[in-house]
């Protein structure tokens, strides 16, 4: 079960992430999946999930690739370290376009039931990502 929940992590990243699919989104998310990391003052639903990346991470990054460096699996769980490329093309969050190459350091454990995203907590770089942004 475990090497089968990492390839799910594994689909998600590179369909919905790396490639904007919805439909491998709908496929791979349960639609009582909740996202424990989600900012202060936004929802942890499925559809934020969604947003995330539909609206916030692939429109300011062209050529956006994700690169899975380590996974652990352990009963229902999975943890992903990885790392989040692009070019900042588009505004990201507030900050125009800069044409530079952006790198966000990720590390997420998910929990997946019956083949799903059901629960999310991760880590990430992008504030700081956005810090330098910023500064040229």
């Amino acid at each position: 079960m475990s090497e089968q929940n990492k390839i799910v992590v594994q689909r998600f990243n590179q369909y919905v992430i790396a490639e904007g699919s919805r439909e491998a989104f709908d496929a791979l998310v349960a639609d009582r999946f909740i996202n424990r990391s989600a900012p202060e003052g936004t929802a942890g639903d499925r559809e934020s999930l969604w947003r995330t990346f539909d609206q916030i991470l692939r429109p300011a990054l062209t050529n956006l690739q994700v690169n899975i460096e380590d996974q652990i699996a352990e009963r229902d769980w999975v943890t992903t370290r990885k790392t989040i490329t692009g070019r900042h093309t588009g505004e990201l969050m507030g900050v125009a376009p800069t044409g530079k190459a952006v790198n966000i350091s990720v590390i997420d454990m998910v929990r997946i039931a019956e083949g799903k995203y059901v629960e999310h907590w991760g880590l990430n770089t992008l504030a700081q990502v956005l810090s330098q942004l910023k500064q040229n």
